[in-house]
This record gives C-alpha cells, structure tokens and sequence, in this order.
C-alpha cells in the first residue's frame, strides 16, 4: 500500500470520528476540521442531480445544520467498514469507494442498522487528502424505507 492510499484510509478514520462527535450529547461539531476535508470547490452526485459548491460560509454553515438532522432521526454512530481506493491517472487523485454502517434509534425505541457505500473523489496534495466530490445512493428513500422520515 502506498503512503498516500495510508493517508486516505487515515484521512476517512478521521472523517468517521468527527462524525460520530456531532452525534454526541451534547454534539462536538469540528467545523473547521471538516472544512479542511473538502477542496475549495467541491461536486455531489446522486439520484437528486449533481450540483456544485464552494467550501466558503455558507458550507460553514450548512455543516451543523446537517448534522442535526441526523441527530433528529436517531442516528447513534457511523463506522467506516472498509475503503477502496482507486487510483484516477496520477499519484494525485483517487477515487475512495468508503463502505459505512449506520446505526439509528426509532422514536419507538426500535434499532436500525443500514450498510452502504458512497465514493469520494480525492486529491492527496502537500500530504493531505481533499474530497473534490463524491457520489451517494438515494439516501432519502432509505432512511424511509427503514421509518426514519416520512
């Protein structure tokens, strides 16, 4: 393995435990440190459409908004459970499919547990990793499936 596939597989460890530090009570949320994870412009595909976004205020601020509404449908942790990473033409980029399990809590009391995967794409620049975009499955329609939104 090389030393920046290390850095990534290091990098989504890092990634998963600020996660899981916003689902704390009450939440730690490292802004800036999950600022520092993204490229100055950055791109997210899904079923919803693909769009763009600047890493400036208004990513600041959408930072702990999201994880609040993760908090508010029950999500107890988030836990890397394997990274592949594929490297894109260069020792720069690479693509980081990141496998994740999901743990929730229904208002009832019931636990969910959901596997899935999202792929990043990353550049390893100056040492350190920079998602420039990733792509997710319809994360909507199966957090409804489970009964966690409506």
């Amino acid at each position: 393995m090389s030393d920046k596939e290390e850095r990534i597989r290091s990098f989504f460890k890092a990634y998963e435990q600020r996660f899981n530090d916003t689902l704390k009570d009450p939440p730690v949320v490292d802004i800036q440190g999950l600022v520092d994870c993204f490229a100055r412009f950055f791109v997210a595909a899904g079923p919803d459409g693909v769009r763009g976004g600047k890493n400036g205020l208004a990513f600041r601020w959408a930072i702990p908004h999201g994880f609040e509404f993760y908090r508010k449908i029950g999500t107890r942790s988030m836990t890397v459970t394997g990274v592949e990473i594929i490297p894109l033409g260069d020792d720069l980029h690479f693509i980081a499919k990141v496998g994740w399990d999901s743990r929730y809590t229904k208002k009832d009391g019931e636990e969910v547990r959901i596997d899935f995967a999202n792929s990043y794409f990353v550049r390893v620049e100056d040492k350190e990793p920079k998602i420039f975009g990733y792509v997710t499955g319809d994360e909507k329609k199966v957090l409804q499936e489970h009964g966690l939104i409506s």
